[in-house]
């Protein structure tokens, strides 16, 4: 037997677009031709176990080979292989019954990824790689015939007699020279580690060099021998695959190093196995995070039936979750997806609902069960659960009931923890709660100090986040605002009834206001003459609270850029009721009465890490000449 023919494409050569549209991705020419031979793999040994194949299977597997001389590479199987009429059906028609829609379409594409398998060009991938294909093929069917299949790039192909013996399937790439660098053991051990480490069907690459033990030598002491065993590259039975009650705490954390080699061990994980409404198993891990935001994204690797798609899983799993790690499984998902595709898709926003849901469900069911040890580990996880709430309604739902604040007393509350311990005493004359936080502890001391003699405690809100968190803490709690200890002195945060009277007349208030706006001289500076606690500082500098949240928003990103690049303003806050001002007005010379509003002002720049440079050093100056 022997024909020739070409395949029937209704408009111009195929070929070329593959191989020059599809370049950048052309790595997956492989995990293409390696998925079909498992599937063809695992098909007969399903059709084994329904006994409609009696024959013996032999050692399932599928194996990876190349010639750097030949300038070939072979992936060959022993699974159902195929006769000459199913090359015809599946490799010349089916395989191209989409291609001239795929002519239509393929310039609106991103990536290969949209491309193939969505037209049903698996198969066809490997000529972006190749100058020529060869299929030796023989069928697991009784009586059947080898056959054999060639094509050179064109729409013409060669169908004829095959020369293997045994069941299965062997493909043969001619690599084409821009494609050099796949005839490489390294360039192949890593596309096979990257897309085909957990493939069901064992993978051997090669062989590799073990030790083994070789009886004792004359101490007795084990004696070793190097032998060469195959270089099976993949784990066909990973844990996602496993039931949770097979497995144990070293199963996971051992899987988890296989993935992140050089990560620090996770806090938890969560085992994800979910048939209906769709299918979906997987590990999710969650990471030591910190304070410093480790935004790693692209750490969850998604497969389907075990095959490697993508590390990119934005529209799958919610945007708060991508700081997890781990895997997910799902065949409902198609092996090839587009971006389009995934956001459309009903299956994947069922399962974006569900992985919320779950990861929710075990930080409360931590919560409940140890509280201890949830709050030993609010370091690592506070970011991560107060992300969630900021993006996601449904997650601060239920997270609202397993968040926690700290103090800086370093006290963990729950939001209707928190809400009773300072409601007495933290209400404004208007009935409002006021929360009083701060970002950077050291910096504010002198403000918490003179917050907690008033009796007020203070939080510590100083991860990325907390100025999300913080507005929408706002919006979600009843009556409640957050004012930063710095945005104002002690007396003014909370607005009370019980404001104590300021001792100077209004002229000598008048006057006060000049001497210092003369001695600061700095139109950002606005002086303000306040009637507050003799024993609170003679000055203060706050910025305001609104403008001070929309300009660090604006350093974040957060859309707010108008507020970012406006000046910074702020009030110099001159306590009237201070000893130091009535010695400012007792003093008869003008420079002296300068000299001292400076050094209070100077102080309170200090306090805030604003004095900076020569204003710095004159203030040093300053501070010897009184002295």
């Amino acid at each position: 037997m022997q024909e020739k023919g070409s395949i029937s494409i209704h408009t111009e050569n195929i070929f070329p677009i593959i191989k020059k549209f599809l370049y950048s991705d052309n790595e997956i020419f492989l995990r293409e031709l390696v998925s079909n031979a498992v599937d063809a793999t695992q098909k007969i040994k399903r059709l084994a176990s329904l006994g409609q194949y009696t024959g013996e299977l032999g050692d399932l597997r599928v194996e990876v080979a190349f010639d750097a001389d030949k300038k070939t590479i072979t992936i060959s199987d022993n699974g159902l292989g195929m006769t000459a009429e199913e090359i015809k059906k599946y490799i010349n028609q089916i395989a191209f019954s989409g291609a001239t829609e795929f002519m239509e379409k393929f310039k609106e594409a991103k990536d290969a990824n949209e491309i193939i398998g969505r037209f049903g060009l698996g198969f066809y991938s490997a000529f972006m790689v190749a100058d020529k294909v060869e299929i030796q093929t023989l069928s697991y069917q009784e009586g059947a015939e080898p056959a054999f299949w060639v094509c050179d790039g064109s729409t013409e192909f060669e169908i004829g007699e095959g020369i293997l013996e045994e069941r299965g399937t062997e493909i043969t790439l001619y690599i084409n020279d821009e494609s050099a660098e796949f005839l490489s053991e390294h360039r192949l051990q890593e596309i096979l580690d990257k897309y085909c480490k957990f493939l069901p069907v064992p993978i051997k690459f090669g062989t590799k060099t073990e030790s083994e033990e070789d009886g004792v030598d004359e101490e007795g002491k084990p004696k070793y021998t190097s032998v060469e065993v195959d270089n099976i590259i993949n784990t066909t039975n990973p844990i996602w695959t496993k039931s949770p009650s097979e497995l144990k705490d070293e199963d996971y954390l051992d899987f988890y190093k296989q993935l992140y080699p050089f990560s620090e061990d996770p806090l938890f994980w969560i085992h994800l196995n979910v048939d209906y409404p769709f299918n979906l198993t997987g590990v999710l891990y969650f990471p030591k995070l910190k304070n410093d935001f480790e935004f790693q994204k692209n750490k969850i690797k998604l497969f389907s039936r075990q095959v490697f798609i993508t590390d990119e899983v934005k529209d799958i799993v919610p945007e708060f979750l991508m700081l997890l790690h781990g895997v997910i499984d799902s065949p409902d998902i198609p092996l090839n997806v587009s971006r389009s595709f995934l956001q459309a898709d009903s299956n994947v926003k069922k399962i974006n609902s569900y992985i919320t849901k779950k990861v929710a469900d075990k930080l409360a069911d931590l919560f409940k069960a140890d509280r201890k040890a949830y709050e030993e580990k609010w370091t690592d996880i506070g970011l991560f659960v107060k992300y969630g709430m900021v993006s996601e309604d449904k997650f601060y739902d239920k997270a609202k009931d397993f968040v926690l604040v700290t103090n800086t007393e370093k006290e963990n509350f729950t939001l209707p923890e928190y809400r009773d311990k300072v409601e007495a005493n933290q209400t404004d004359k208007d009935g409002q709660l006021v929360y009083i936080y701060t970002n950077d502890p050291a910096k504010q001391d002198s403000f918490i100090q003179s917050a907690n003699k008033k009796g007020y405690d203070v939080l510590v809100m100083n991860s990325p986040i907390d100025n999300h968190f913080i507005s929408q803490l706002e919006q979600k709690l009843e009556k409640t605002s957050l004012k930063r200890v710095d945005a104002d002195v002690a007396d003014k945060l909370i607005k009370k009834d019980d404001a104590p009277e300021i001792v100077l007349t209004e002229e000598q208030t008048t006057k006060v206001k000049g001497i210092f706006d003369k001695a600061i001289n700095k139109p950002a500076y606005s002086v303000q003459i306040e009637s507050l606690n003799p024993d609170e500082l003679p000055v203060t500098v706050t910025m305001d609270e609104f403008m001070r949240r929309m300009k660090d928003m604006a350093a974040m990103g957060g859309g707010m850029s108008f507020y970012g690049n406006m000046p910074d303003n702020y009030k110099v806050i001159v306590n009237g009721n201070h000893k130091l001002v009535s010695r400012i007005l007792q003093e008869e010379d003008e420079t002296v009465q300068a000299q001292l509003s400076k050094q209070a002002f100077d102080l309170a720049l200090l306090s805030q890490g604003l004095l900076t440079g020569a204003e710095l050093t004159e203030f040093v100056k300053r501070s010897v000449s009184l002295i």
